[in-house]
C-alpha cells in the first residue's frame, strides 16, 4: 500500500508543482485581462468618451452577477458537485466568451453599428436594481461602455469560479505539505499578470504611433486562449491522479444545502470574510485606478520621439529585466546553499534598481506602477513558508492592515507635496508602491491557507464561494464608488471638459485623488480591527491561525 501511495502525482514534488504552474499560468492571463484598460483610463476617456464614473461602472459590473446573482455561489456548488477538473474548464471557457464580447464593444467595429444604437437607446432603466441604486448601467452611459460592462460580468463569472477552482485544486493537491506556500508562489506567478498589463496594454494601445484601445484588449483574448489550454493540461493531470489514488471527488460527500450551516455559524469563517473583502477592496479597485492617479500627481515628460526611451524596443527590453527580477528573487527563496541564495538575491535587487531607473528614463506611470507586484514574487513565498513551518497567520494579516493604511495615506498627502519635483516623486512613488505590493503579499500567505482549519473538508469549495463572494461585493462597490468620487470631487474637471475649456486628454490627467484614497486607507483601518478582533477569536476557540501548516 505504501509503495502504491508513493507514486501518485501527488507525492511528486515535480508533478504537484507542475500542476500548480498550470493553474498559476491561468490566473496569470485572468490577471492580464482583469485590468487590461486600466493603464489606459485616460485613453478610453479620450478615444471612447468614458469619464470616470462611466469607467468605475464598466470596471465594477465585473463582479455584478457574481454579487446579485449569486453565481458565485452556484460556483461553489458546481466545484464541490462536479470537482476541480470540470469546473477549471467550465470557468476558462467563460472568461473567453467574456474576454470576446469585451474586445468587440471597445472595437472601432462596434462604433456605428446597429448594436451601439440599441445600447445606447436601451439598458437606461432597470427595474428593481435601478431603484436598489446598484444598476451596472445609467442613462447616458456610454453604449461601448454598456456592452463592455455585459462581456466583463460574464468574465467575472468566470474568473471568480477559477479563483475558487485553483484554491481547492491546490489544497487538494498540497494539503498535509507546502499548502501555504503553494498557495503564495500560486499568488504570486498571477500578480506578475498586473505587471504584465501594466507593461504591455499601453504599449499595445500605441503601437505604430495609432492609438487602438481594442488593440490591448485583442492581446488580453489571446493570452485567454492560452488559460484555456493550461486549463486542459491540467484537466488530464487532475484525472490521472483520481486515476491512481481511487478517488472520485464528484461522488464522495455530495454537496447538501444544509452543509452552508457549518459555514455560516463560525465566527472565525466570517472575520475571516470581512477581512478579505476589506483589503481586497483596498487593492484591486485601487489598481484600475492607479496609474492614472501616478499620472495626476507625477511631473512626467515625454521623452524625445527619437530617444531610445520613446521606441517601443524599451517596452520588450523593460518586461524582461522585470522577468529577471521575479525569477531570481522567486528562486533565492528555495536555494539550500546561502551562496547560491544570496547571489540571486543580488541579482534580483541589481534587476529591480535598472527597472525603476529604466521606468524615470521612460517617464510613463503605467512603468512605474508596474512594480507592484515584484517585491510580493519575492517575499510571497518566504511568507508561505513562514506560515506553513511556524504559523502567525492571523498576526500576518494585522501587519498587511498597518501598511495598506500607510500606503494610501502616503499616496493622498505625501506623493502629492513633490508635484514639479520630478525625480522626489517618481522616488516616493515607487518606494510606496512596493511596500503596497509586499502588504499584498501577506494576504495570500496567510488567509487562504487559514480556511481549511476552519470549516469541513467536504464544503472547502462552498467557503471559498461565499468568501469570494463577500469579497466581490467590495469589488463591485468601489470601483464604482472611487469614479463617482472622482467626478464629484473634481468639479472644474467635470464643467471644464462639458463646456469645452479643458480637452479630454487634459481632463484625464487633471483629477485629484485625495479623497478616494481617504476612502481606500479607511477601508484598512477597519480590516486592522478586524485583524485584532481574529487574533482574540483565535486565541479564545483554539482555532489553529497562529498554528502552523506542517506539524
Amino acid at each position: 500500500m505504501t509503495d502504491s501511495i508513493q507514486k501518485t502525482l501527488r507525492d511528486s514534488a515535480a508533478m504537484r508543482w507542475t500542476a500548480l504552474l498550470l493553474l498559476a499560468l491561468a490566473m496569470f492571463c485572468s490577471y492580464i485581462f482583469m485590468d487590461i484598460l486600466s493603464p489606459i483610463k485616460d485613453l478610453m476617456l479620450s478615444e471612447r468618451g468614458w469619464d470616470s464614473t462611466a469607467f468605475g461602472t464598466m470596471q465594477g459590473s465585473e463582479v455584478f452577477l457574481n454579487v446579485f446573482v449569486f453565481f458565485l455561489i452556484f460556483a461553489g456548488i458546481i466545484l464541490d458537485k462536479m470537482g476541480v477538473r470540470f469546473t477549471a474548464i467550465l470557468s476558462a471557457a467563460v472568461m473567453l466568451v467574456g474576454a470576446i464580447i469585451k474586445w468587440y464593444a471597445v472595437s472601432d467595429s462596434f462604433a456605428g453599428s446597429g448594436l451601439e444604437t440599441w445600447f445606447t437607446n436601451n439598458l437606461n432603466y432597470i427595474p428593481v436594481f435601478d431603484e436598489l441604486g446598484v444598476s451596472p448601467f445609467y442613462e447616458g452611459m456610454p453604449a461601448s461602455a454598456k456592452f463592455a460592462a455585459c462581456g466583463f460580468m460574464i468574465f467575472g463569472c468566470g474568473c471568480e469560479m477559477a479563483g475558487i477552482t485553483v484554491s481547492r485544486g491546490i489544497v487538494k493537491w498540497f494539503k498535509g505539505r507546502e499548502m501555504a506556500l503553494a498557495m503564495g508562489s500560486e499568488m504570486a506567478l498571477a500578480r506578475l499578470g498586473v505587471a504584465t498589463c501594466m507593461i504591455f496594454s499601453p504599449y499595445f494601445a500605441r503601437l505604430g504611433g495609432h492609438i487602438s484601445v481594442s488593440r490591448s484588449v485583442a492581446f488580453g483574448v489571446v493570452l485567454m486562449c492560452i488559460a484555456l489550454i493550461m486549463t486542459i493540461v491540467y484537466f488530464f493531470m487532475d484525472k490521472k491522479l483520481d486515476a491512481q489514488t481511487g478517488e472520485a471527488e464528484e461522488k464522495d460527500d455530495p454537496f447538501r444545502i444544509k452543509d452552508l450551516g457549518q459555514i455560516l455559524t463560525s465566527s472565525g469563517f466570517w472575520l475571516v470574510a470581512l477581512l478579505c473583502v476589506l483589503y481586497y477592496s483596498a487593492i484591486f479597485p485601487f489598481q484600475k485606478y492607479a496609474v492614472n492617479m501616478l499620472q495626476c500627481n507625477l511631473t512626467l515628460s515625454e521623452p524625445a520621439s527619437n530617444s531610445f526611451w520613446a521606441g517601443s524596443s524599451v517596452t520588450i527590453i523593460q518586461y524582461a529585466i522585470m522577468l529577471v527580477v521575479a525569477a531570481f528573487g522567486f528562486a533565492s527563496n528555495f536555494q539550500k546553499q546561502k551562496s547560491r541564495q544570496y547571489g540571486m538575491l543580488a541579482i534580483s535587487i541589481i534587476a529591480l534598481i535598472t527597472y525603476c531607473f529604466m521606468g524615470y528614463m521612460r517617464q510613463s506611470a503605467e512603468s512605474i506602477f508596474a512594480v507592484f507586484p515584484l517585491l510580493a514574487v519575492l517575499i510571497t513565498p518566504i511568507l508561505g513558508s513562514y506560515v506553513d513551518h511556524k504559523g502567525k497567520a492571523a498576526s500576518m494579516l494585522v501587519l498587511g492592515s498597518l501598511l495598506l493604511i500607510a500606503c494610501h495615506l502616503t499616496f493622498a498627502f505625501i506623493l502629492p507635496l513633490f508635484k514639479g519635483n520630478a525625480i522626489g516623486g517618481v522616488i516616493v512613488a515607487y518606494i510606496t508602491i512596493l511596500v503596497l505590493g509586499s502588504s499584498f503579499s501577506l494576504v495570500p500567505a496567510s488567509l487562504w491557507p487559514s480556511v481549511p482549519k476552519l470549516v469541513d473538508a467536504k464544503v472547502i469549495g462552498s467557503a471559498y464561494a461565499l468568501i469570494f463572494w463577500i469579497q466581490n461585493i467590495g469589488l463591485w462597490l468601489f470601483p464604482l464608488l472611487i469614479g463617482k468620487v472622482l467626478d464629484k470631487t473634481n468639479p472644474d474637471v467635470v464643467n471644464g471638459l462639458a463646456n469645452g475649456s479643458i480637452t479630454a486628454e487634459q481632463a484625464a490627467v487633471s483629477y485629484d485623488y485625495t479623497w478616494p484614497l481617504v476612502m481606500l486607507a479607511c477601508l484598512g483601518v477597519a480590516a486592522l480591527l478586524l485583524g485584532f478582533i481574529l487574533k482574540a477569536v483565535d486565541r479564545k476557540k483554539g482555532l489553529g491561525l497562529e498554528e502552523p501548516n506542517i506539524k
